[in-house]
């Protein structure tokens, strides 16, 4: 039955007959209500999920009947749930920029550090009229992924306002360049609108980096559990990259055309600039700790100390707008700790490297041949050149090839052989003559 009821509701739905659709989500939700009530926790949790994905439903029926009140509460579970999806999705995105549009048709101008410049596009100003309810929902965002989503969702929204500025703002700077007037250097109010509309972007960019930096670093923090359970950890490097966008972002601010001259808003980034700049120095240094460069990270630190005191010293009137950033008193007393502890380190590590020399750390350049009988951690050896014996080999001295002396000879004397020699020379000629002449003996 409630299967039935959901179905029936999302095809009056799709048809817009909203007081059939109403009541058929309203009995398709009764029932699920009912079986989350009667079943064990567990399986309660699908039923409390269904009546939630049906409850937007039901109020966006409503609002179409006529209840004002309704709109509110789907722009606060939009909020919550960081966008719908599915065909009320689709309606509701509908339904707010038709309700922007309605309140944009009132809206004139606006003003940005004292100046008002009149705003004539309608995608700007519907963008304008919903800065606010994306940056509080940014806020009310209940996880990091929801928050990231409208993040990126707000980024998009004003690059399309920034390129619908900048369709006007060539023509107008074509004019301004024929012009003879120059308004003694002052931006047009096109030009203003533009740098106001980037301002927002970066600002947007800077404030989504930075909350990704703050989750990373709880990551940091829990990083010993995290490696227990196998998983990938975040590094101090992941950080450095996160603070080197935030202060081009920032570079990029002080070079808006019109706010060169605005000596306040150029102070304001400065200190701004100063905060990012401790904290990167903050993890550059720790990123030399865990490589065990102790003088690099003390240099580091001492200079994370430097930035911190110029922005103590120079907040003053500017406490308001640095409110929003992290404090640089708790990266002051973190770093006091760690500098301390670094400084014990060190000194222990160099008593360690003057007792007893690592084996992994010999390198002497003898090739696996020669040294056998000592213990070396060489990665060389599994590399394509490793060195097992000199080639070509050296030369090496070997002994000569010895000269034999027979000393014996001169001292033995023979028998005498003449009566032997003689007998054999006659015989030896007889057989000869005999043998020619065919005489046998």
């Amino acid at each position: 039955q409630a299967y039935m009821a959901y179905l029936t509701g999302m095809l009056r739905f799709e048809h817009q007959e909203w007081k059939a659709a109403m009541e058929a989500f309203n009995k398709c939700k009764t029932i699920y209500e009912k079986l989350a009530n009667a079943f064990t926790e567990e399986q309660a949790v699908l039923y409390n999920q269904r009546v939630e994905e049906i409850s937007p439903n039901i109020r966006y029926c409503a609002y179409n009947i006529g209840d004002q009140s309704a709109m509110n509460e789907l722009m606060q579970m939009r909020l919550r749930s960081g966008g719908t999806e599915g065909l009320l999705a689709e309606k509701l995105e509908a339904l707010i920029t038709q309700t922007r549009a309605k309140q944009a048709a009132t809206m004139s101008e606006v003003e940005w550090r004292g100046r008002t410049v009149p705003v004539k596009i309608d995608k700007v100003r519907i963008f304008l009229l919903g800065l606010a309810d994306n940056e509080a929902a940014i806020v009310q965002a209940e996880n990091e992924e929801t928050k990231e989503r409208l993040f990126e969702s707000l980024l998009s929204e004003c690059r399309d306002a920034i390129q619908a500025v900048r369709e006007d703002l060539k023509p107008d700077q074509k004019q301004r360049e024929h012009s003879l007037e120059n308004d003694s250097g002052k931006v047009s109010n096109i030009q203003y609108l533009h740098s106001y509309l980037t301002y927002i972007k970066l600002s947007t960019a800077i404030k989504r980096n930075e909350s990704m930096a703050k989750s990373l670093q709880k990551a940091l923090l829990q990083q010993q559990r995290s490696e227990e359970d196998g998983k990938r950890t975040p590094r101090p490097q992941d950080l450095i990259r996160l603070y080197d966008i935030i202060l081009q972002n920032l570079v990029e601010l002080t070079q808006l055309p019109g706010l060169e001259e605005d000596k306040n808003f150029q102070k304001e980034i400065g200190l701004k600039t100063l905060v990012y700049k401790a904290y990167r120095c903050f993890f550059i240094a720790q990123s030399y700790v865990l490589v065990k460069k102790w003088s690099e990270a003390l240099v580091l630190y001492e200079r994370v100390l430097k930035y911190a005191r110029e922005v103590q010293s120079g907040a003053g009137a500017y406490t308001n707008s640095l409110k929003e950033l992290p404090d640089v008193q708790d990266l002051i007393t973190q770093v006091n700790a760690e500098k301390y502890s670094l400084q014990a380190a060190a000194i222990l590590d160099a008593n360690d490297t003057h007792e007893t020399e690592s084996p992994s750390q010999v390198k002497d350049g003898k090739p696996l041949s020669e040294r056998f009988e000592t213990f070396c951690l060489d990665p060389s050896l599994v590399s394509k050149q490793v060195s097992l014996v000199h080639f070509p080999p050296g030369f090496q001295p070997i002994p000569c090839k010895p000269l034999f002396f027979d000393l014996a000879l001169n001292h033995v004397a023979f028998p005498p052989l003449e009566d032997k020699v003689e007998q054999k020379a006659k015989s030896g000629l007889t057989g000869y003559i005999k043998g020619i002449f065919g005489f046998k003996s």
